[in-house]
């Protein structure tokens, strides 16, 4: 644990391009945890390009065995993925029950000409163009579970508003 607060497990959602990764990425560095990336891990499992339901949930379950493995040894997490099912939302907040932790959810949003802008260029680890957005952003099952939506800004105001909601204060700063 850091800074006195509780552990964390923090869900950082939303569609293709909307600055998930950068945003989860200083996050984690602000609450000194380990940040995940389905991204990153499909890579890293060698299904780069394979986006069918078996290799989703490959790379989803992995982030879920990270997870859990950081917060046993008592580091907060930060994930990022699209979660766009509730099929991919429902083990993570299992993990939070069985971790002992509570499961905050950010939502992460930015208008369609910014995220055409965004994935126009290439990005690290990121495949999603704009027609995967699209198919996301049209297969995207309503948000149910508590969470907070961020609207793309800057990086700074919306960590500070993150961390807000989150209850974390950095004794550092």
């Amino acid at each position: 644990m850091t800074n006195g607060n509780s552990l964390l497990l923090v869900i950082v959602t939303g569609l293709p391009g909307t600055g998930k990764t950068t945003f989860a990425r200083a996050l984690a560095q602000k609450i000194e945890g380990l940040h995940l990336n389905t991204d990153i891990i499909r890579d890293e499992l060698g299904l780069r390009g394979q986006y069918d339901e078996e290799s989703k949930q490959k790379v989803y379950r992995a982030m879920e065995v990270r997870a859990a493995a950081a917060l046993a040894d008592g580091h907060p997490v930060a994930v990022d993925g699209t979660f766009y099912r509730k099929e991919l939302r429902e083990p993570y907040q299992k993990l939070g029950a069985r971790a002992g932790v509570r499961v905050y959810w950010l939502l992460i949003e930015a208008p369609e000409d910014v995220v055409r802008q965004r994935v126009s260029q290439k990005r690290d680890y990121s495949e999603a163009d704009y027609a995967a957005y699209l198919r996301v952003r049209d297969a995207w099952e309503p948000f149910d579970i508590p969470h907070l939506t961020l609207p793309t800004g800057p990086l700074e105001s919306m960590l500070d508003k993150a961390l807000e909601y989150l209850h974390f204060k950095n004794n550092s700063s």
